[in-house]
């Protein structure tokens, strides 16, 4: 079995000031950095086969810091991207609660598109790193949907995750 110990990135200048980042690199803050620290220092004594991350460098940052104690190299993958939001992109999210889904531009990542990310996510850890420990370091948009295909679940009955919660799955 393998066990993948999936986190959201720390906090970022575009999460405090409520811009939807998308597929930016994002640029963690100091809460960002001292919360990678905290789940370094927590894990220290786990035992990780592999850190992999995300490409984008918000997500890159978080898990070197936490695999710094584990002398481990973070092996990166757009497979674990954030959604693409398209024109939403750059924009104050509160504006974005008011137009309707039907509304949405179409450069948007179809919800499809991301499960079939997160599917292809999953057999990737699975046929990688089969009957290894893997912590790996994406967004809330992707884990959401990485834990929807695991759970065989909607992705509204989901719980979102808080920057560096960290979630277990047994592949």
């Amino acid at each position: 079995m393998t066990t993948l110990y999936l986190v959201r990135h720390g906090e970022t200048v575009d999460n405090i000031n409520r811009i939807m980042q998308g597929q930016t690199q994002g640029q963690l803050n100091e809460t960002g950095l001292k919360q990678a620290e905290t789940v370094a220092s927590e894990m220290a004594d786990k035992h990780f086969d592999a850190i992999v991350a995300s490409d984008l460098k918000r997500a890159v940052d978080t898990a070197a810091i936490i695999a710094k104690p584990h002398q481990l190299e973070v092996v990166t993958t757009p497979l674990l991207r954030e959604r693409d939001w398209g024109s939403f992109t750059g924009l104050y999210i509160p504006d974005l609660k008011f137009i309707k889904q039907s509304e949405w531009p179409n450069d948007i990542e179809p919800l499809d598109h991301l499960q079939d990310r997160a599917k292809n996510f999953i057999s990737y850890i699975r046929s990688t790193y089969n009957g290894k420990c893997v912590l790996a370091v994406g967004h809330g948009i992707i884990n959401k949907a990485i834990q929807s295909v695991y759970y065989n679940r909607p992705m509204k009955d989901i719980m979102p995750m808080a920057n560096v919660e960290v979630r277990i799955l047994e592949l």
